[in-house]
């Protein structure tokens, strides 16, 4: 299965859009592949503002979230790994999610299913009327 991370990030920005208020998006500038503007990383993080004014050509893949934008007056092309994506909320008032730190090659694969006889299924309570 592929991951249900971007998925969930075109989801909550469209949310934070449609409801008038500011996207932000908190990137891992460390991660190999982030493209960013590091003047303004602090503590290898940097916080973007997705705001459709404040961002040209976006494009939310599923590798990848990339834009052009202006940073203290000069354009930038930037460009955010999916799995570099720490968190994406309204900036009015912090409403949004928070995604664990993935690690490099992460397996996304659900564990296989165990040998031998399967479980008996549970058995459904019953309720009895009592006078």
């Amino acid at each position: 299965m592929s991951s249900l991370k971007p998925y969930l990030i075109r989801a909550i920005y469209e949310w934070i859009v449609d409801n008038h208020f500011t996207p932000y998006l908190l990137v891992n500038a460390e991660t190999e592949g982030a493209v960013v503007p590091r003047a303004f990383v602090q503590e290898g993080r940097i916080v973007l503002n997705l705001r459709p004014e404040a961002v040209q050509h976006l494009s939310m893949g599923n590798d990848s979230i990339a834009f052009n934008a202006r940073f203290s007056g000069k354009p930038m092309q930037v460009d955010v790994p999916i799995r570099a994506v720490l968190a994406l909320y309204a900036q009015e008032n912090g409403r949004g999610m928070i995604f664990d730190e993935e690690e490099e090659g992460e397996d996304t694969t659900p564990p296989p299913e165990p040998e031998g006889p399967a479980p008996e299924p549970k058995k459904r309570p019953v309720l009895r009327v009592v006078k």
